[in-house]
């Protein structure tokens, strides 16, 4: 299993877009921790424009993943594109649904 961060915040279709194609297109298994900017000045000034930004292993980072050969180039450097995924979503399939949204808890919502 791999660890991955994914820099996002709350309601960020494009981050949905990214984790639906990882979902879709990593050959293995691996963890997302999702990491949200909105609550730090310094992630916000960081990543505030370039959202959604995922984080490998290494700390190598891939801004615009939500782009599919972007974030299929970006696997496969890493020896972890599933290729036939790859080929079937070049072919048209669309990628797998979304993870569960945000849930609300004690007012607050968090990212799971």
């Amino acid at each position: 299993m791999i660890e991955l961060r994914l820099y996002t915040t709350l309601g960020c279709h494009l981050c949905e877009r990214l984790e639906a194609l990882l979902a879709t297109l990593c050959a293995c298994e691996y963890r997302l921790e999702r990491i949200e900017i909105s609550e730090d000045d310094v992630l916000v000034e960081r990543y505030g424009v370039r959202i959604p930004v995922l984080v490998d292993e290494a700390g190598d980072e891939l801004d615009l993943g939500f782009e599919p050969a972007r974030l299929a180039d970006w696997l496969d450097a890493r020896g972890r594109l599933d290729a036939a995924a790859w080929q079937r979503l070049q072919a048209g399939e669309p990628p797998r649904s979304p993870p569960a949204r945000p849930e609300s808890r004690g007012g607050r919502r968090y990212l799971g």
